[in-house]
């Protein structure tokens, strides 16, 4: 009898935890249209797999009588669990219980899961809705947060890190977020700023909403903070579970393997037609990546941030590949600063986690203009480079179209490692386009000749003719080969399976200096 009454008081505890803030308020969290943190969790993980750490947790703290208020297990949830049978760590803030804030044992509960993550190499999805940093406790709750941004700093490269913005994220909060790989907002619902509305009024006497000052919109194509904006809840963490399947548990391990079905020497000569005639016209790389890939399915990163570059996660012959692509129907596909910091930090990534990264390459080059030069291209583009030049991962070039200049040499060209360079027959490499070279090499000529005009269109037809092709660069053995577009998938997954035991290492060093 005695062993049935501990057994009630264990269950009316554990009810009580899972009541979080109480019935009113998680009515009224749904009346808001929001998922209360453990529906998150439940939705995120493999149906009754989560495991619950530190259930019984409460806080410590005595001030603004706060001692009155105690619920059990606090304001954040954690423990493990799988997705698609593979092991994870979550942390859920729950912003029924004072609203989410962070307070010392909030923070060890966090710091706890991440240190465990951490020492079994799996993954740590972190889902935000909080107010921030809990006031009544003051420096303490700060002191929590710097605690959360070592540990990110410490596993990020190690284990992959996705945090998911399911409320409003202010101030300190959101420096969690940005130390992790990948970020996940939920539109009309999630919010993001070092200082809110009401400061900004006061500071600078702009009134601003939530959602135009920190919304998933604003996040996703203005600033680049968000990697990928979904238009509900369910929506976010089915996406979450979706790019895990592509990404290995930690930086010890290869991608998972995963047989798609689709013939690895599938040929669609869609592919041949596909690049204009006109050099000038664009087109839609899109088109080609779908193509390419397994069965169509390309998960894009960062769509509507610097729609010029295109990068984002695709299997080729069942590999996971990180694929960085430029945009000719965006910008005639040019690198500037934001499109190389979005490319730069994913091919990054991708070389953390030993995942391939697959180049495609039609860029007429950096941007001109005062605004990018004074906002700093050339250190921005640099990153670009230097993530292509630090990477050791398997790395695969296709030419399409144009590859100009300094941009040719970024876009993992042969002469920064990378493995195999291919070209299509449409490929024009050289120093710049044939009309501005002409312009410069030929002005005297063209000066002095009858027709000015003419003879430039006769120069440009002659470089264009002579330069503006692939087998020049073939020639010299900086293309490995010139390719039908239809052959383009059967080459790559050939190449990939290659590569599978490739090595190749930097030097010594504790860590290079990426110009930041």
């Amino acid at each position: 009898m005695s062993e049935n009454l501990h057994i009630q008081k264990l269950r009316a505890k554990k009810n009580q935890s899972h009541l979080g803030g109480g019935q009113d308020r998680i009515d009224s969290h749904h009346k808001r249209g929001k998922l209360t943190a453990r529906e998150r969790i439940d939705l995120l993980l493999d149906k009754g797999s989560f495991r619950e750490v530190d259930a019984f947790v409460v806080h410590r703290t005595h001030d603004f009588s706060l001692q009155k208020q105690k619920f059990t297990g606090d304001s954040v949830i954690t423990g493990w669990g799988t997705i698609d049978g593979r092991l994870a760590y979550v942390f859920a803030q729950d912003f029924t219980v004072f609203g989410g804030s962070l307070g010392e044992v909030h923070a060890e509960k966090i710091i706890k899961i991440m240190d465990m993550a951490m020492k079994n190499g799996a993954p740590i999805i972190g889902l935000n809705d909080s107010g921030g940093a809990r006031i009544q406790e003051g420096v303490v709750s700060l002191a929590g947060y710097g605690e959360i941004f070592l540990r990110n700093t410490l596993a990020s490269g190690v284990i992959p890190q996705i945090s998911a913005i399911m409320g409003p994220c202010a101030g300190g909060a959101v420096y969690s977020p940005a130390l992790t790989d990948f970020i996940f907002m939920t539109r009309n619902s999630s919010y993001m700023f070092v200082t809110g509305p009401d400061v900004v009024k006061t500071v600078t006497h702009e009134e601003v909403s939530l959602e135009d000052l920190g919304g998933a919109s604003v996040h996703a194509e203005k600033s680049g903070v968000c990697h990928v904006a979904a238009d509900s809840e369910a929506d976010t963490l089915y996406l979450i579970r979706k790019m895990l399947s592509y990404l290995p548990q930690n930086n010890m391990e290869d991608p998972p393997f995963l047989q798609t079905g689709d013939d690895p020497l599938r040929a669609d000569e869609t592919l041949d037609n596909l690049i204009p005639n006109e050099p000038n016209k664009p087109y839609d790389v899109k088109e080609i990546l779908r193509i390419v890939v397994d069965n169509g399915q390309f998960y894009e990163i960062q769509e509507g941030f610097a729609g010029n570059i295109v990068i984002g996660l695709a299997r080729l012959g069942g590999h996971s590949i990180g694929i960085v692509a430029n945009q000719p129907a965006v910008l005639a596909g040019v690198l500037d600063i934001d499109s190389s910091e979005k490319a730069g930090r994913f091919v990054r990534f991708c070389d953390a986690f030993n995942i391939p990264v697959v180049t495609f390459v039609d860029t007429p080059g950096y941007l001109p203009g005062t605004n990018q030069e004074h906002h700093g291209v050339i250190r921005n583009g640099a990153k670009l480079l230097y993530a292509f030049c630090e990477a050791t991962v398997p790395k695969l070039t296709v030419i399409t179209r144009k590859a100009y200049g300094g941009a040719y040499l970024v876009m993992s060209s042969k002469h920064v490692r990378g493995d195999l360079n291919l070209a299509w027959p449409t490929a024009e490499i050289a120093v710049m386009g044939p009309d501005g070279a002409v312009s410069v090499v030929m002005r005297r000529e063209m000066e002095q000749a009858a027709d000015p005009l003419a003879r430039k269109a006769e120069l440009v037809a002659e470089y264009r003719d002579k330069f503006a092709n692939p087998y020049v660069a073939a020639e010299r053995g900086y293309i490995d080969d010139v390719i039908e577009p239809h052959e383009t998938r059967a080459r790559l997954i050939n190449a990939l399976e290659m590569l599978q035991n490739k090595r190749d290492a930097n030097p010594a060093k504790k860590h290079g200096n990426i110009p930041l």
